[in-house]
């Protein structure tokens, strides 16, 4: 008997304790070397393990266009799945398959998320219940970058301010990118691998390997991924290209079929340029550590006991000379460069506890960061300046979940949290110019705190109906969340104070969301709705001579719909729908950053070992906008235009351990940009504002075996 496992829990992640570089080697060709290895055991190996693949077996191939709402508010999917468009090359670009998520691009690889419109820290990104936060004081290594999708098993997504599981601050939703434990029956190994190749010189290779038995595992999956520029719809080159790679080792000890003890252990680095920025990412370097325990118990009330506790750390560098030509006039001619670090640690302890018709969810959980920056003129030159620490964070939290079910169809959950956060300013001088540029200045909040309190707290009630196959859903959740660090220290203005440390106060969303899931044999359907209230939402305005943060009252709401229907045996067919608006009530006009109106509708016949499919997506023009305004990544600059793009995918099993599928995006070659995007930048020629075009016709294809 396998040991049961816990659906939306993983593993931890994480760091340079296996780089070897006691041992002087050099990690890249250990990491070459490892995944060689755990290829070549889990292929001499006897298969048994508990991936044995049922969909393979049973269902065709498919290749995912949309993923679809599993139960009211949460969405649980696999990100190892071929998905369209071209397989993702980092979190956010796998997001942007769910209805609500869109992304501010700016070319290439590394986008930033947006949920519902909501950006940065209102959305929770967790991997293996650890939080990766990026350094870059303008986000260009954005917490997705550094996820590679396809090394994990199982992605959920929680929309609105309806958990307070996972830390604080989730005002627009929370995602957990998980790697489940392995669980063998007797000695056995597992691999997974697949294959990507596509235009514009798009390579990725994966590989995720187990050998183990029921005492315990050894994990390792690793991924490599690289892509060229691409060209528009125009036939124009838009800088784009990137190269990165990640590995994890997990090792589990099961005693017991109740017992897990896992380490588990990650590196990864990359490159990638962009076109819409001054600078480029020359180096996305992380590393990352975790333990993690649980124990669940037979008889009793207490049910399960989950104990984590992670390091991560991102070491990132940013230049303007090794992905592109250094410009001869002006500043930063003949070369500049900003190395920044941040160290994340953080802890989870968690405990269930099960009565007749009750369920509770409590625990524990803290974080500590520290953040810190070191600059050069010149190639190079930044290695030999000094680090000098900006900021460091601490945060320690009280949490609880309870679910009663009153009836056998009915459920009223509810849940709340209290957090303790501190923030030192640690900067001995500011610029007075635009992140990080002009003339440096004494900072008049050097070594000064902030210390808050801060509550959150939710109740949802769902009801199963009785004349429908249908749960239908009414919850509202307050979150008050503490400023981040590109909010505190990223602008270099704050209206009426020194600056944005001394000024910005926390945010206060009160959230409505409403609802109902549909399903019966051949037909889901779902739809979700929201409207909140947020006081003090902290707003960028870029119209002055450098960047300066406010607080402002806002309105948000909008909606998702979707549905998929099996109009034949073979054939299928699924749509979706998202539309998120907002109001700015302090200067009366609209909320800056907010996409537009969003659809996908897919049309699929799937027969046997293949399957074929075509996905239009229509998305409408955006006129509601805020010039100037905006995130610390990005702002409104004029309306944008809409556009309809189609593409197409088939699918077809060799066998029940390899499964290949091909795709070609934007079939018809349009030149499109999307709303929430990075103006291209004039190093490469753009003129000023000008959007980044999406890519052209994109041909793939992928090969994915399974042992």
């Amino acid at each position: 008997m396998s040991r049961p496992m816990s659906d939306r829990q993983a593993c931890a992640r994480l760091p340079r304790i296996f780089t070897l570089r006691a041992a002087q080697v050099n990690w890249r060709i250990a990491h070459a070397t490892l995944l060689a290895l755990c290829a070549g055991g889990a292929l001499a190996a006897e298969p048994h393990h508990h991936h044995a693949h049922p969909a393979q077996l049973t269902l065709p191939p498919r290749v995912i266009t949309a993923v679809q709402q599993d139960s009211p508010l949460t969405i649980i999917t696999n990100p190892k799945e071929a998905r369209q468009p071209i397989p993702a090359s980092d979190g956010a670009d796998y997001l942007k398959t769910i209805p609500g998520f869109s992304a501010v691009r700016g070319g290439g690889s590394n986008s930033d998320p947006v949920l519902r419109g909501m950006f940065g820290s209102r959305l929770k990104l967790l991997t293996n219940g650890g939080e990766m936060l990026g350094a870059c004081p303008s986000r260009m290594d954005a917490p997705s970058s550094y996820i590679a999708p396809q090394n994990f098993d199982q992605l959920t997504v929680i929309k609105g301010p309806q958990s307070v599981a996972w830390g604080p601050g989730a005002s627009a939703g929370t995602v957990l990118f998980d790697r489940l434990p392995e669980s063998f029956d007797e000695p056995g190994s597992r691999l997974d691998a697949s294959v990507v190749g596509g235009s514009n010189t798009r390579r990725d290779l994966q590989l995720d390997g187990a050998i183990g038995s029921r005492e315990g595992y050894l994990r390792l999956s690793g991924n490599r991924s690289r892509s060229g520029d691409y060209r528009d719809g125009n036939g124009d080159r838009v800088p784009s290209r990137w190269n990165k790679w990640n590995t994890d080792l997990a090792l589990g000890w099961t005693p017991d079929d109740d017992t897990l003890l896992e380490l588990s252990v990650g590196v990864g680095d990359g490159e990638a340029r962009y076109a819409g920025r001054g600078m480029d990412g020359s180096q996305f370097e992380r590393e990352s550590l975790g333990l993690r325990f649980e124990k669940q118990f037979n008889g009793g009330a207490l049910q399960e006991l989950d104990a984590r506790v992670y390091y991560n750390y991102a070491d990132h560098v940013m230049d303007n000379y090794s992905l592109r030509r250094p410009p001869t006039t002006g500043m930063m001619a003949g070369g500049m460069a900003s190395n920044v670090d941040r160290r994340t640690l953080g802890a989870r302890l968690a405990a269930t506890w099960a009565w007749a018709d009750l369920e509770l969810l409590a625990g524990a959980d803290a974080q500590r960061n520290t953040h810190r920056t070191r600059n050069g003129m010149g190639i190079d030159t930044y290695q030999h300046q000094p680090w000098a620490k900006d900021a460091s964070f601490s945060q320690i939290g009280l949490f609880s979940e309870l679910t009663w079910s009153r009836q056998d169809d009915q459920r009223l959950i509810g849940g709340a949290r209290l957090d303790q956060h501190h923030v030192e300013d640690a900067r001995t001088s500011v610029s007075g110019g635009m992140h990080g540029g002009g003339h440096a200045m004494p900072n008049p909040t050097a070594d000064d705190t902030r210390r808050e309190t801060l509550p959150s707290a939710f109740l949802r009630l769902e009801q199963d109906l009785s004349s429908l196959p249908a749960t239908a859903y009414v919850g509202v959740g307050h979150v008050q969340r503490f400023p981040d660090y590109w909010e505190l220290f990223s602008p270099s203005q704050s209206p009426g104070a020194v600056n944005a440390f001394a000024n910005i106060e926390p945010e206060r969303t009160t959230q409505l969301d409403i609802g109902m899931q549909y399903q019966r044999p051949g037909l889901e359907a779902w739809v979700s709705a929201y409207a909140g209230e947020v006081e003090d939402f902290i707003l960028f305005d870029y119209r002055g001579m450098a960047s300066s943060a406010d607080n402002i009252d806002a309105h948000i709401m909008g909606a998702e719909v979707g549905m998929a229907y099996d109009l034949t045996t073979n054939w299928k067919t699924d749509a979706s729908l998202a539309w998120a608006w907002g109001r700015n009530r302090s200067d009366g006009e609209a909320l800056p950053q907010m996409p537009p109106l969003d659809a996908r509708f897919n049309l699929g016949y799937v027969r046997d070992n293949w399957s074929a499919g075509a996905l239009w997506r229509v998305v409408a023009a955006q006129s509601r906008t805020a010039d100037g305004k905006g995130n610390v990544t990005s702002r409104d600059f004029g309306d944008s235009s809409g556009f309809g793009v189609l593409s197409v995918n088939a699918a077809y099993r060799f066998s029940t351990e390899v499964t290949g599928s091909v795709g070609m995006d934007n079939l018809l070659d349009k030149a499109y940009a999307e709303h929430l995007n990075l103006a291209g930048n004039g190093s490469f020629g753009f003129p000023a504002e000008t959007r980044i075009n999406e890519p052209g016709r994109t041909l793939w294809a992928k090969l994915d075996v399974s042992f």
